[in-house]
């Protein structure tokens, strides 16, 4: 009826959590209140290496189930990759040694974690990061540390984007790809997509990105739909491209989600796109009904975002 509704957790609470991951079909936002607290100084910033994927996957997992990292992040490091893709992240008296590593094996992992301090926790930081990195099976000798700002790790791909743009390659085709994928089936992931499907590309420019994530930290009365298992991983294959060279990237995303089918891996896709009202409804699952139901009461006359072909499609 295009009237201003206030909500919350508590008021007007089935409007709030439909709107939350409900791709535009229920209502638009126009104001936010967001709580704010004091914000830290700096950032113990470390980067720890590894060769083998079940060990990097069951430290990631070991670390998101402690309290006391303020931010955990995995990437690939990947032979047929740009160098420009990670050198940014290292000291270039290490480029050498990573190169060498990289060639080895193909595929590196690497697990960024993060612990934010000020003036009152300078002096215990340290002990309390060795103490949370305790029983990790990095691969020795490939550890590396920064102490920055909270606004320079804040602010870290903005650097990044300067340097493309002197470039020219900011503004270029991103055919990205970012999935959940059930932690059960993380490994068959690695095997299929990773090492088999990834390397296919001669030369790839942009960051592939991997961490898990904890389902019961996510409120299921949200629109979001998230795979089924206790954890997940997020996985992010951003591709920056040429104007004229995107569609090789694009088939290859395309084969990614053949291979998932194919090997009834029950990914789900974070901003999804389908065409038929079937695969809207697999996407949901058992949300398709409570979804279905929502659109009826918030936009029954099928207004908000056509476009997505979720209730307009045949």
């Amino acid at each position: 009826k295009g009237e201003l509704v206030t909500c919350s957790k508590d008021t007007n609470s089935e409007l709030f959590f439909a709107v939350l991951g409900g791709l535009g079909q229920f209502g638009i936002i126009i104001r936010a209140r967001i709580a704010l607290k004091p914000a830290p100084k700096r950032v113990k910033w470390i980067q720890m290496l590894y060769d083998d994927f079940s060990t990097f996957s069951r430290d990631q997992e070991h670390l998101i189930s402690i309290n006391g990292l303020d931010y955990l992040e995995g990437s690939l490091l990947m032979q047929n990759s740009s160098p420009n893709n990670w050198r940014s992240s290292f000291s270039p008296s290490e480029y050498p040694r990573i190169s060498s590593l990289i060639s080895k094996n193909g595929i590196i992992y690497c697990l960024e974690v993060v612990k934010y301090y000020d003036e009152l926790t300078s002096h215990t930081v340290d002990e309390e990061l060795q103490e949370l990195l305790k029983g990790l099976n990095f691969l020795p000798g490939f550890v590396f540390t920064k102490d920055v700002s909270l606004v320079d790790f804040l602010n870290r791909v903005h650097s990044e984007e300067l340097n493309l743009r002197a470039k020219g390659l900011w503004d270029v085709p991103h055919p990205w790809l970012n999935l959940f994928v059930p932690g059960s089936r993380i490994s068959d992931f690695n095997s299929g997509v990773f090492r088999d499907i990834l390397p296919k590309i001669n030369q790839t420019t942009g960051t592939f990105l991997i961490y898990p994530v904890i389902r019961n930290k996510w409120d299921d009365r949200t629109s979001a739909v998230i795979p089924d298992e206790d954890i997940f991983y997020t996985v992010g294959l951003l591709h920056s491209s040429g104007a004229d060279d995107w569609e090789p990237l694009e088939n290859q995303n395309k084969e990614i989600l053949k291979f998932c089918d194919k090997a009834g891996i029950k990914i789900k896709r974070y901003l999804s796109r389908y065409t038929t009202k079937k695969d809207w409804m697999n996407h949901f699952g058992p949300k398709w009904r409570t979804f279905e139901d929502r659109k009826a009461q918030f936009d029954p006359k099928m207004i908000l975002s056509p476009g997505q072909q979720i209730f307009n499609s045949v």
